[in-house]
């Protein structure tokens, strides 16, 4: 489905077909494939008390591999995807900004993190201590200081710890469709 024919009506059809047909693909050296990722994140979010908001930017965090323009293994090979910013211009449209503000800012979080918690590099896996190099590394002082000043950062910051933690083979969680609901509701209260 093209982006140009997303609508209210079918926006979480098109979320639950990329899980569907992409999601069962491997996680960039991770030990879970890319929705198990996703599914163990809003599992964390939920076990955290978290609000809905966050557990759909939780399940939806890294939809944006599979919707930018850059290859899947970009990633893995030393280049930038932006998913982090192509997940977000696809959910904008139809979910309120404490959705998609944490997942824009997931990877700005992890560079954060790395920047102001010098432990918090070394829980990291091989993988996303890859990705962050390619990302930009951590944060200069100048740049934390920007980050703390977004409306969401302390969202992101949670739903980086929840994406870290979310990536143990064989762990249980929901199937994307118990979670049709959670992000049906959501879209019916978009803040515009």
């Amino acid at each position: 489905m093209a982006f140009e024919s997303l609508n209210r009506d079918n926006v979480v059809d098109f979320l639950a077909d990329i899980f569907a047909r992409r999601g069962g693909e491997s996680y960039m050296g991770e030990p879970v494939s890319m929705s198990e990722h996703m599914l163990q994140s809003a599992a964390l979010a939920e076990k955290a008390g978290a609000p809905d908001s966050l557990i759909a930017a939780s399940l939806l965090h890294d939809i944006g591999h599979y919707t930018s323009e850059f290859p899947e293994e970009s990633l893995e090979q030393g280049q930038d995807n932006y998913h982090e910013t192509a997940g977000a211009d696809v959910l904008t449209a139809f979910f309120p900004k404490s959705v998609h503000e944490p997942i824009k800012l997931h990877v700005a979080a992890k560079r954060y993190l790395c920047a102001t918690n010098p432990e918090y590099f070394n829980r990291l896996s091989p993988a996303s201590v890859n990705s962050l190099n390619v990302q930009g590394g951590p944060m200069s002082d100048e740049e934390v200081a920007d980050f703390e000043t977004h409306e969401y950062y302390r969202d992101a910051l949670r739903l980086r710890v929840w994406d870290d933690e979310g990536k143990f083979a064989g762990a249980q969680t929901r199937s994307f469709d118990d979670y049709r609901p959670l992000l049906t509701g959501l879209l019916v209260a978009t803040e515009r």
